[in-house]
C-alpha cells in the first residue's frame, strides 16, 4: 500500500484535491477532521492537555473547544504555534496510525494523508512520496475569510504563521497547482508516474 504525503497552506484547496483522489481508488485521511474529533471531545486527552497549555478561556460553556480563541493565541505566536502542534500531532498519529493499518487490512491499493502541517508533524517520514498544492495568495485569502468568518487581517497573520508554497515546493516530491488549471490531469499523472494506476 502506498501511502501519499498531501500538503498545502491554508485554503491552498487541499481538501478538494484529496477529495479528487479518491475518484482514483485513493482513500484519504484528513488529518484536520481527526484533529477536530480529538479536540472536541470534552474530557479527552488531548483537549485536558491544551486546556493545560493554554488555559481554561479556549473553552466553551460545556466544556468543548472553542476554536476561534484558540486561533487567535496560536496565529500571532509561532512559539504557542509550535506548542499547539506538538500536543496535538501525537494524538493526530495515533489515530492515523490505527486508520493506516485498517485501510491495509482492507487491501487499498493507496491512502492519501492530508496535513496542512505534514512536515512539521513528521508525517513526511511515513509516506512514500508527498505533494504539495499551491495556489495564488489572494485565492488562499479569499478562501480561509469565507471558510472561517475572518477578516483579511485574520487570514494573512495564518498564512504567515505557515510554511510558505516554496518551502512547501522545496520539501515535497510533487506539485499540484490549483490557480484554475485542470486538476484530473495533474492528479492522473502523478499516480501513474508512482504506478498507482
Amino acid at each position: 500500500m502506498k501511502i501519499i504525503g498531501l500538503c498545502g497552506s491554508s485554503g491552498s484547496g487541499k481538501g478538494y484535491v484529496s477529495m479528487l483522489f479518491t475518484k482514483y481508488g485513493v482513500l484519504s485521511i484528513d488529518t484536520d477532521r481527526l484533529y477536530r474529533e480529538t479536540t472536541t471531545k470534552k474530557g479527552s486527552e488531548c483537549l485536558l492537555e491544551l486546556t493545560k497549555e493554554f488555559g481554561a478561556s479556549i473553552l466553551t460553556e460545556n466544556g468543548t473547544l472553542y476554536r476561534p480563541a484558540l486561533a487567535e493565541i496560536v496565529f500571532s505566536d509561532r512559539e504557542k504555534l509550535n506548542r499547539l502542534n506538538q500536543i496535538t500531532h501525537k494524538h493526530i498519529k495515533k489515530d492515523t496510525l490505527a486508520l493506516l493499518a485498517q485501510y491495509k487490512d482492507e487491501g487499498a491499493r493507496a491512502v492519501i494523508i492530508d496535513a496542512p502541517v505534514l512536515f512539521e508533524s513528521g508525517f513526511d517520514k511515513m509516506c512514500d512520496f508527498t505533494i504539495c498544492v499551491t495556489s495564488p495568495t489572494e485565492r488562499k485569502i479569499d478562501r480561509i475569510m469565507t471558510r472561517d468568518q475572518i477578516t483579511r487581517e485574520q487570514a494573512l497573520a495564518r498564512l504567515n504563521s505557515q510554511k510558505s508554497d516554496s518551502e512547501l515546493i522545496a520539501l515535497s516530491t510533487y506539485q499540484i497547482d490549483n490557480s484554475g488549471k485542470e486538476l484530473s490531469s495533474q492528479i492522473i499523472s502523478i499516480l501513474k508516474a508512482e504506478n498507482i494506476i
